[in-house]
């Protein structure tokens, strides 16, 4: 089953981790420009074209529907293929993430 776990937060931004299974599968990053949402959508190399647009049509429902925004357009790029890692100046523990979050 697919969940949407937010990561962040600004007024005109959003990004999530998609999970499957409490496995990671992706990443959605949107952005909000006035009547247009412009996103960009990462997945890993498993996701067939038709998986890839049933996710679009999941996040356009579950995450962008929720925040009753009327929009003109949604654009997603889509990115395929696989993650190489997470780079950061900074050290970060779980726990530093969970409370900066909150």
């Amino acid at each position: 089953m697919l969940r949407f776990e937010r990561e962040c937060r600004t007024p005109y931004s959003e990004v999530y981790t998609i999970f499957d299974d409490d496995q990671p599968q992706g990443r959605f990053d949107v952005h909000f420009a006035g009547n247009l949402i412009h996103a960009t959508l990462c997945v890993s190399e498993r996701y067939t074209q038709d998986e890839i647009q049933d996710l679009i049509e999941d996040l356009d429902g579950e995450l962008l529907d929720a925040i009753g925004m009327a929009r003109e357009d949604f654009i997603v790029h889509v990115h395929q293929g696989r993650e190489v890692g997470i780079f950061s100046h900074a050290e970060y523990s779980e726990d530093e993430q969970t409370s900066s979050e909150n």
